[in-house]
């Protein structure tokens, strides 16, 4: 028994937004042996737009039920049926939300008509509700309400049952399909051709433009997260509605997938990629020297004209660094500006600072600690990560410089790396910042069996 439901709604996603109109047409496979229509009071106010497009104002709902006072009777519906709808994830994740909401659980299989439609009614110009009906003159009356887009929708599963030579429907049904799971423009060969694999996917939209990358130590069970669920939030709808492809990339490890993952949200900068764009350097040490002579760090916002000694992220990460440097080149707090106030400076009394804050150390001898202080944030290690590959026949490689990603790439089986300017030929530039810095210094750290340090640290390779 089928359940062929429409609703309208205050906006896109359940988790912000309510059901204003819902119609559910059980079906038999012949014909509507019952109906259930009704307005319902979003206990919200209906955006303009949206009036405009149902027809459905805030005084038509107004003295209409709240969901909670139909929930049961919308749950006893469904509860045996499988639920149908034009796009079904939307309309599921909309009536599932709110009947938990209610204290009911729904869990019904699921039927797309759109994807249903791209399989069984193949080469049509557009899958839209009213475009497929259009083409294939099945009329619809009060377009955008839901009695008239449920009507239309059983009358386009009629064609679809009739039409459907190689069992789709039923196959669609079985438990190991993914087709009632994925968005209902996405092609299922995209999603069969995913590997088991880390790397790099990502999700285009209708003109192939790619929206969202993401990375995942196995592509495959990642993507397949996305679409799993039941969602009600904006990320699930938006994805949902504007995704007509996936595609990957491959990678040897986890770390090579983030760094990959890093470096393509900043180059294609994808609408529905939120981390990371704002992942910028954001602080700086900074150098200058005060009116008596002595050289001063300080931490600062990185600005456009100056030119920071050492940068981070993290705001937190520089005290760190500038306490390091205090406590290692004997410099003073209250000239690094880590103390403030008129307090005895903190350094004097654990014999970090030599008196340069009360000018009893000469500028000269004071600015050669902060001379070498300021060498030392530019000795950091250049190395090579070696890891898993692709298969059985290479190894990853991934090369750091002075303590900042040079590249990446794959070894082939039987070559020997005895010179690092060999590394070169083998990989891929790659563009690096805190976020991937701070990946390469936690894998060192925990793998150090997989490094191999370069000679001379503090020297680039060229």
């Amino acid at each position: 028994m089928y359940a062929i439901v429409d609703i309208e709604t205050t906006g896109s996603y359940s988790a912000a937004n309510g059901i204003t109109e819902i119609s559910i047409r059980v079906f038999d496979g012949e014909k509507v042996i019952e109906k259930f229509e009704t307005l319902i009071n979003p206990c919200q106010s209906i955006p303009r737009y949206i009036q405009a497009m149902t027809g459905i104002t805030d005084e038509m709902v107004e003295q209409a039920p709240k969901f909670e006072d139909v929930a049961e009777n919308i749950y006893t519906i469904l509860s045996d049926k499988i639920f149908i709808a034009h796009s079904v994830n939307f309309d599921y994740s909309f009536v599932k939300g709110h009947l938990t909401a209610c204290g009911f659980d729904l869990n019904c299989r699921k039927l797309c008509t759109v994807r249903l439609s791209r399989k069984i009614i193949p080469g049509e110009v557009s899958y839209s509700l009213g475009n497929l009906c259009h083409s294939l003159d099945i009329p619809i009356h009060e377009r955008h309400r839901a009695g008239g887009d449920a009507e239309a929708t059983v009358k386009l599963f009629q064609l679809l049952l009739a039409s459907d030579k190689e069992n789709f429907i039923l196959k669609s049904l079985q438990r190991n399909s993914k087709e009632q799971a994925l968005p209902p423009n996405v092609p299922k060969s995209d999603f069969d051709k995913l590997p088991y694999t880390p790397g790099v996917y990502y999700f285009h939209n209708e003109k192939g433009k790619i929206i969202y990358v993401g990375k995942a130590k196995n592509i495959r069970y990642r993507v397949n997260s996305h679409f799993s669920n039941n969602s009600e939030g904006r990320q699930k709808q938006n994805f949902m509605r504007h995704i007509h492809s996936i595609s990957y990339e491959s990678c040897g490890t986890e770390l090579m997938a983030s760094i990959m993952e890093s470096s393509e949200i900043k180059k294609l900068w994808p609408i529905f990629n939120q981390s990371q764009k704002r992942w910028e350097d954001v602080y700086g040490i900074f150098r200058f020297e005060d009116q008596n002579g002595y050289k001063r760090l300080c931490i600062e916002k990185n600005k456009r004209y100056l030119t920071p000694v050492y940068t981070f992220h993290y705001l937190v990460d520089g005290h760190a660094i500038m306490r390091k440097l205090i406590a290692e080149f004997q410099l003073c707090p209250k000239l690094c500006f880590m103390q403030t106030g008129d307090a005895a400076c903190t350094g004097l009394q654990d014999e970090h600072c030599k008196g340069a804050c009360e000018r009893r150390e000469s500028p000269a001898t004071y600015n050669q600690r902060v001379a070498e202080a300021i060498q030392s944030l530019d000795k950091q290690p250049s190395y090579i990560i070696f890891d898993k590959g692709t298969g059985a026949s290479d190894q990853s490689i991934i090369l750091v410089e002075k303590g900042k990603l040079s590249g990446m790439g794959y070894l082939p089986e039987g070559i020997q790396i005895t010179d690092p300017v060999a590394v070169k030929d083998f990989i891929k530039p790659y563009k690096e910042n805190s976020y991937v810095r701070n990946l390469l210094a936690g894998y060192v750290a925990k793998n150090p069996s997989n490094v191999m340090m370069l000679e001379a640290p503090n020297q680039p390779v060229h």
